[in-house]
């Protein structure tokens, strides 16, 4: 498995320079004008002055020398400075968030991180079961009503699921407002004595011992998930009903049965291993979804993650921020397939990973 890990690893500089190249020619619709703001703050309306940026940093060359500029940054010929650069993590100034998208990432990615670490153990564990549950108990009741709330999650727009619960738990109830924290948990985690190890408020709260932001945190954070989790069962509660019910057709489990091995066993160590290998590619997705940004529920719910960040660049046409964080998901996405790869030989021990 280890030399399969090193391989894969090893592909990874060729795939990300892949989607370079693809976010690259993406970049060629726009004119040189636009692209002059991957190096200067704001829009500068002078044309004498933009002329002279775009000689500089040499964004009407021939592709392959704009191709390295975008890569390893252009030497300011007066300063010296090295400006521009993807690989030196310069993806270009945000207009929407007003700082550079790399620091806007480092902000906002904690949030969204503790968003993904809350709602991905209740989506997996939720579904798989729900889903494992619905096809022992085929057609039967408990089936019926796992088919209807699937249906249900696919054919309820995620929006609409999230407006209905903020407005009976929030508007109605407020039991679960909107948000990050509340001022009063805000104060308290910008205060010096509220020591930032993670930036993930929940984890945070209890390394410093402060249960009250915890709980603030956690009122907070409770209806995304929700939202969340509720969507992505349909797909998982489908998904692994169809394979589980697959895999209890095989013959190897018609001769389990005959041989008199206990119906848990007959699921739990013949049935699910081998079921949950699609689940597991369904699932690996659901978790990149989540640490991609999560548009539309961050959006709903006022959360400040990479979703919303997202839906704020598109709105305003911010072109390089959507770029920028469309490379930094296409690292994600490489790094949680390869953790799915991984995660096949754990659950079915048939799989070598050589």
């Amino acid at each position: 498995m280890l030399s399969y890990v090193v391989r894969r690893l090893a592909l990874l500089p060729v795939l990300l320079f892949g989607v370079t190249l693809l976010i690259f020619f993406m970049l060629q619709f726009l004119s040189p004008v636009e692209r002059a703001s991957l190096y200067v703050r704001d829009i500068i309306r002078n044309d004498r002055i933009i002329e002279g940026i775009i000689r500089r940093y040499e964004l009407d060359a021939p592709l392959p020398i704009q191709y390295w500029n975008w890569l390893v940054g252009k030497r300011d010929p007066d300063t010296g400075e090295v400006r521009g650069g993807i690989l030196r993590g310069n993806f270009g100034y945000s207009r929407t968030a007003n700082q550079y998208v790399v620091e806007m990432i480092r902000a906002r990615f904690p949030a969204t991180l503790e968003l993904t670490l809350w709602a991905a153990v209740p989506i997996i564990v939720g579904g798989v079961w729900l889903g494992v549950l619905s096809a022992v108990h085929h057609n039967k009741l408990i089936d019926q009503i796992a088919r209807i709330f699937s249906i249900l999650g696919y054919s309820l727009p995620i929006f609409v699921f999230g407006l209905v619960v903020l407005m009976i738990f929030y508007a109605q109830l407020r039991w679960f407002p909107p948000g990050r924290l509340s001022d009063m948990a805000s104060q308290i985690v910008r205060s010096p004595e509220f020591h930032r190890y993670t930036t993930m408020n929940t984890v945070d709260a209890i390394l410093n011992l402060r249960f009250d932001v915890f709980f603030d945190a956690l009122r907070h954070i409770i209806l995304p998930v929700v939202t969340l989790s509720y969507f992505s069962w349909a797909v998982l509660v489908r998904v692994t009903r169809s394979s589980m019910l697959e895999s209890l057709r095989q013959d190897y489990i018609t001769t389990a049965r005959a041989k008199g091995l206990k119906p848990k066993d007959v699921i739990n160590r013949h049935a699910r291993p081998n079921a949950l290998i699609p689940v597991a590619t369904v699932g690996g997705l659901q978790v990149l979804t989540l640490l991609s940004g999560v548009i539309i529920t961050e959006t709903v719910f006022d959360y400040p993650g990479l979703g919303q960040a997202t839906a704020a660049a598109s709105v305003q046409l911010d072109v390089i921020t959507v770029l920028g964080l469309t490379l930094f998901n296409a690292l994600i996405l490489v790094m949680v397939n390869l953790a799915v790869d991984v995660m096949y030989a754990f659950i079915d021990p048939r799989i070598r990973l050589d």
